[in-house]
């Protein structure tokens, strides 16, 4: 009687990995995201307001924020159907505005200056006009990303692809909430109105920080249900409640901050 044949081993798709890109860029996220630490114990130390133009809060929180973005698009770009130089590129690139973005803020909040909108002196406007096209260029990068997850690729399964194509319409709200913010206060500036441009430009930050952070908890939900012993088919209904309700979370969002 002869020996049952082998069963057939799995095969996943293989993808050209970008060693040095991808250390760097989640080496850069760690460093942000300590950096978002250290900041947080300064604000322990030091006090002061929380919350204004001025606090410690902006580099915790976009030290933070950028670091966990930046680790994350960097993992979730390897499941986009994107051409391996494109997407070294966009990393580089992404990474790099992460980090003139949250470095920016540092100096301004060191410096005990507000770190957007600010034009009152050479130094103040030249961070301010760099953090402003530092935020282009952040539409730019994620929102080619974003577009690019509602392309097909049947190389990866329904449950992340809907948790993708869901986390990255999350981000562009996120995206246009911020370029949104950044617009209402120039517009403040130059109609001479400096102080108020200052407490305006956060009108929508609630919703802001929600939608962002899409790409971040979505996809990561995906990647523990397929930890679980569920087929596909329950998989992706979980996704889609979970996408429901984050839909649900950013319109609730959406609705306090224009309250």
């Amino acid at each position: 009687m002869s020996a049952p044949a082998a069963a057939p081993a799995r095969v996943r798709p293989v993808r050209a990995p970008l060693p040095g890109v991808e250390r760097i860029c989640l080496t850069v996220g760690a460093v942000l995201i300590g950096a978002g630490l250290f900041h947080l114990l300064v604000f322990a130390v030091d006090g002061g307001p929380w919350y204004g133009p001025v606090s410690w809060r902006k580099p915790v929180t976009f030290g933070l924020s950028f670091g966990l973005t930046l680790m994350t698009v960097v993992r979730a770009s390897a499941l986009l159907p994107l051409g391996e130089r494109l997407r070294a590129g966009l990393l580089a690139v992404f990474a790099a505005d992460c980090v003139v973005e949250v470095g920016g803020i540092t100096v301004q909040a060191w410096r005990h200056r507000p770190s957007h909108l600010d034009m009152e002196t050479p130094v103040d406007t030249a961070v301010s006009m760099t953090l402003a096209v530092g935020g282009a260029v952040l539409v730019a990068v994620l929102g080619v990303m974003a577009v690019t997850s509602f392309r097909s690729n049947p190389r990866i399964a329904p449950s992340m692809r809907l948790a993708l194509r869901a986390g990255s319409a999350s981000l562009l709200v996120g995206l246009a909430s911020g370029a949104a913010m950044v617009a209402r206060g120039a517009a403040l500036v130059r109609g001479g109105h400096q102080q108020e441009a200052y407490h305006a430009i956060g009108y929508l930050k609630t919703v802001h920080a929600v939608s962002l952070h899409g790409i971040l908890v979505l996809p990561a939900l995906a990647w523990l249900l397929g930890r679980l012993d569920w087929d596909e088919t329950r998989r992706t209904r979980a996704v889609a409640l979970a996408a429901t309700a984050w839909a649900a979370a950013v319109a609730g969002a959406l609705a306090v901050s224009l309250w």
